[in-house]
């Protein structure tokens, strides 16, 4: 006799699948990677049996959850993309990539720890998630938003410490405003007057301004040594 399987099987499978990816990822965040399977199944409200039909081992759901965790970001990034200008998308994905951190701590770390990943599914995910961050870094470069000597293995960089002095902070407004901080150091400089620092105005055709008016250019003009 052969088993037919319908949409609504399939639809259910679909939502009971995600259900075990939401419970999984909580759980994770909360006790670490040693919860119990069965302890998610309950979590998930399905049977152990569903958690296994779909991810047959530890690894297998681990990689799973994080592989969703940074396809969320990618969605996201893509999102602000579409809406937003280069440079307010840029900082706006790299701002959710440090926030949204935390819940991706426990399993960060046992992948750093473990030389065997990443793995297929992740390694995919991971690619396109770097290709984003370049698109993105790239426009609000181009945009003038961002410095110009930077690349996205430095903003990987910037992210992770970033996340880091995140975690440290109890205060996580506190916290949030000190990661503000430090990405206002990919912003270029304003450029200042040569003679007295005044901010200059950034125009966008013709030369780069060297003074802020007359004055300070003839002032500059008298200093120079006679040739």
């Amino acid at each position: 006799m052969t088993t037919v399987i319908g949409a609504g099987d399939r639809s259910d499978a679909r939502r009971n699948r995600a259900r075990v990816l939401a419970a999984a990822g909580e759980a994770f965040a909360e006790r670490g990677l040693d919860v119990p399977l069965g302890d998610i199944a309950r979590r998930a409200g399905v049977g152990a049996g569903t958690v296994y039909r779909h991810f047959p081992t530890k690894h297998a759901l681990v990689e799973a959850v994080f592989a969703q965790q940074l396809g969320e970001l990618v969605a996201s990034g893509e999102r602000r993309t579409a809406r937003s200008e280069p440079t307010e998308a840029f900082f706006g994905f790299v701002l959710d990539v440090i926030d949204t951190s935390r819940s991706r701590a426990t399993v960060c770390d046992v992948m750093s720890a473990d030389a065997s990943w990443p793995r297929p599914v992740l390694t995919a995910t991971l690619a396109r998630l770097h290709h984003l961050l370049t698109v993105l870094l790239e426009a609000a470069q181009r945009d003038g938003g961002v410095r110009p000597d930077v690349d996205p293995d430095d903003i990987v960089a910037l992210t992770v410490g970033c996340a880091a002095m995140l975690t440290a902070r109890h205060d996580r407004a506190a916290g949030l405003q000190l990661v503000r901080l430090t990405l206002d150091g990919l912003r270029p400089s304003a450029p200042a007057c040569e003679e007295c620092g005044a901010v200059l105005t950034v125009h966008p055709t013709g030369r780069p301004a060297r003074y802020c008016g007359t004055t300070c250019r003839q002032r500059a003009h008298r200093r120079r040594p006679a040739p």
